[in-house]
């Protein structure tokens, strides 16, 4: 049986897809399951964090395999990697080129993470069009929040608008999560008991639950 793959989508740069990609995979690995990463973003963000992750743990990690994948040969690459692990997180590239839109056509459900602004919210409307166009699933995850207030409310009930599922749970704008990035890490590994730690394993139960 195929695994699941999840491949995390957003036209507007700073919304923390990249750290969201990276903790979503953890999470799953550390609860089990033979996870691999897919950088498609040539920036290359996620395969930085790979190589800085290997350096911290002598030599890489065995529950986590990670690939860096781009043009024609993506999505066969995806389909193989599917085949061999449990969950697929591809990190797509910020813009609607040829290889996102892969992405997002080999994925079980793509997860668009959004901060809670008005202008940010508007900025998903393309990456949505795509999904639709591919007929996949998609999942609005309000990132980088803030402590909750009138706002967050009013962005959430907008996002309900675009006919899209708002995740259930939503994630903190927490600097742990940069911090433990840096050292090719995860907030899970370098502060267990940080209230973005129940979060993100929250957020990953919620999407394998969704993605089926």
């Amino acid at each position: 049986m195929a695994g699941r793959v999840v491949t995390i989508a957003q036209q507007k740069g700073g919304a923390g897809k990249t750290t969201l990609a990276i903790h979503l995979a953890v999470a799953w690995s550390l609860g089990g399951r033979r996870v691999v990463t897919v950088d498609i973003d040539p920036q290359g963000s996620l395969t930085e964090w790979a190589r800085v992750r290997a350096a911290t743990l002598g030599g890489g990690d065995p529950a986590l395999t990670h690939v860096q994948v781009s043009g024609w040969r993506v999505q066969k690459e995806v389909e193989q990697l599917a085949r061999e692990h449990d969950v697929v997180v591809i990190d797509s590239p910020p813009h609607a080129e040829t290889e996102a839109r892969i992405a997002i056509r080999a994925a079980g459900l793509v997860v668009v993470p959004v901060q809670p602004s008005p202008m940010d919210l508007w900025a998903t409307r393309p990456t949505l069009e795509v999904a639709r166009a591919e007929k996949r699933p998609a999942l609005l995850v309000l990132n980088r929040v803030p402590s909750r207030g009138k706002l967050l409310d009013a962005v959430a009930a907008r996002a309900q608008e675009l006919g899209v599922p708002v995740a259930d749970t939503s994630i903190g704008n927490r600097i742990g999560f940069a911090g433990a990035i840096m050292e090719g890490l995860t907030l899970m590994e370098t502060d267990r008991r940080a209230k973005g730690v129940e979060e993100i394993e929250d957020l990953a139960a919620e999407i394998l639950r969704r993605a089926g």
